[in-house]
């Protein structure tokens, strides 16, 4: 039987790809994406700043486990163990916050910004001012502006493993590029 119309051709349905190619994706999507590791390791440093792992928790714990691998430790040195986990866990929570910040701030861009390094150094050292206000609150905690301090330079310690990183890899600095694709020079 003869198509009674054949002068109509019907265009086929438009897979999957051609649509997602012709549309964008919402920006609050995309800001999600960006941010939401941030967001997540945010409130994981929150968490670290309560009464649960104040000083005198932390120490039940981490002496049971030093004293099962170093039986024969004296108090004197569980002391200076203690406060040196405790300081490198600030350096490094800010170290990897730092990093997430990043990320977020550059979003779907590529490469390296001087801009977008220190915005997220000045997120990292407000919110390290923050966290020490919090714990100001906190009954069994003490604020400390060394301890800021500590979290600030942890921050920038990864700013400048990520500048150099960066730098090392020849990633084109001051460019921004969409696609990931470095621009014919």
């Amino acid at each position: 039987m003869a198509d009674p119309q054949p002068w109509r051709t019907p265009r086929p349905a438009p897979n999957r790809a051609e649509i997602r190619s012709k549309t964008s994706t919402p920006r609050v999507l995309v800001w999600l994406w960006a941010w939401w590791p941030t967001i997540v390791w945010a409130g994981v440093i929150f968490l670290l700043s309560t009464d649960t792992f104040s000083a005198q928790h932390t120490a039940s714990i981490l002496e049971s486990i030093l004293r099962w691998i170093w039986p024969g430790v004296t108090p004197h040195q569980f002391a200076a163990i203690h406060y040196f986990v405790r300081k490198s866990a600030h350096f490094s929570e800010y170290f990897v916050f730092f990093l997430l910040l990043y990320r977020a701030v550059r979003g779907r861009r590529r490469g390296w910004r001087w801009t977008w390094g220190i915005a997220a150094l000045l997120c990292a050292a407000g919110y390290s001012a923050l966290d020490e206000i919090h714990q100001a609150f906190v009954a069994s905690r003490t604020a400390s502006a060394y301890d800021s301090l500590l979290d600030t330079t942890g921050a920038f310690a990864a700013m400048g493993v990520l500048w150099l990183w960066f730098r090392w890899r020849g990633t084109p600095r001051g460019v921004e590029v969409a696609t990931g694709e470095t621009p014919a020079a």
